[in-house]
């Protein structure tokens, strides 16, 4: 089982992780198939400031299909073990079957208006 965040906006990935309305979480299985789909509600404020990579780790999310992101929110999440895939955008489930059959790849651009923050995500 692997689970799958894309931050959301109708029904959309949302350009900016850190303003999503929600998160899309998805269940894939062992027949990588989506087994499952749920919601999560999305912090005020930036995502580099909040805790939701914590969040996410704990509900064992590893892996994020994005669109960009900032350098500080990337290595957050990083550091909490998630994966992240940047410059996806369309709707949440053409993103998700893309992924599932090796069709994306990480952008490699990063937002420049956030800057390496030196958050941490940590264990407890």
């Amino acid at each position: 089982m692997k689970k799958i965040a894309l931050p959301t906006r109708n029904g959309n990935i949302d350009d900016h992780f850190g303003h999503c309305a929600f998160y899309t979480i998805i269940t894939v299985n062992d027949n990588n198939e989506v087994a499952k789909t749920e919601i999560m509600p999305s912090p005020e404020g930036c995502g580099c400031k909040s805790n939701i990579a914590y969040q996410l780790q704990e509900d064992g999310v590893t892996l994020m299909l994005a669109g960009n992101m900032g350098m500080g929110a990337l290595n957050k999440l990083s550091s909490c073990g998630i994966e992240v895939v940047r410059g996806c955008s369309g709707p949440v489930m053409d993103v998700v079957e893309a992924y599932l059959k090796g069709e994306l790849k990480d952008s490699g651009e990063a937002c420049s208006h956030h800057g390496d923050d030196g958050h941490e995500c940590h264990n407890h």
